[in-house]
């Protein structure tokens, strides 16, 4: 599965765990690893850090930096390259699926996640309340939020994507 993680919430913590309990190996792509803006404002080796902390009960996963290239058939090309023969590809962004199911058995995330266990979020959720200096912590796992606040990663995010991530709520 490729996503942007940014950050780790209770949603892609599931997920991770679906992942990891259903396959040999998973294999976890950080999307956008080479952006550092409002829709990304963590950095491969946060975004990373925070992934490692989530799956600390683990150890069949590899963490992959996939780059955006602005070029979806070039951007395939490079995921087939860096993730190589797969089982299975996890997504639920409609594009990537469209890029991939040649290529790979591609599934939404709501299917490997037994019903029990499906949390209902989203980054920008996280992130909007983070912008807003509203209670975020709960919608993340407890050692992600400790990383974020011990880190300030909270306070950076406020200080330069706060007023962008609540501009871009208001737009249609």
């Amino acid at each position: 599965m490729i996503a942007r993680w940014k950050p780790v919430h209770l949603g892609h913590a599931a997920i991770l765990r679906a992942m990891c309990n259903s396959g040999e190996a998973a294999l976890i792509g950080i999307g956008s690893s080479n952006r550092y803006n409002a829709r990304n404002p963590f950095t491969f080796d946060e975004t990373r850090d925070m992934l490692q902390l989530a799956l600390t009960e683990f150890s069949n996963f590899q963490i992959i930096p996939v780059p955006d290239l602005d070029d979806g058939p070039r951007w395939r090309v490079m995921v087939k390259d860096l993730f190589g023969v797969l089982d299975l590809f996890v997504t639920a962004n409609p594009y990537v699926a469209s890029l991939l199911r040649d290529d790979y058995r591609v599934i939404p995330p709501v299917e490997l996640i037994p019903p029990r266990e499906r949390v209902p979020a989203e980054g920008s959720e996280v992130r909007r309340a983070m912008a807003r200096g509203d209670e975020w912590e709960s919608l993340v796992p407890h050692v992600v939020a400790e990383y974020i606040k011990s880190n300030r990663l909270d306070r950076r995010f406020r200080d330069e994507f706060g007023l962008e991530t609540l501009a871009m709520m208001t737009v249609v």
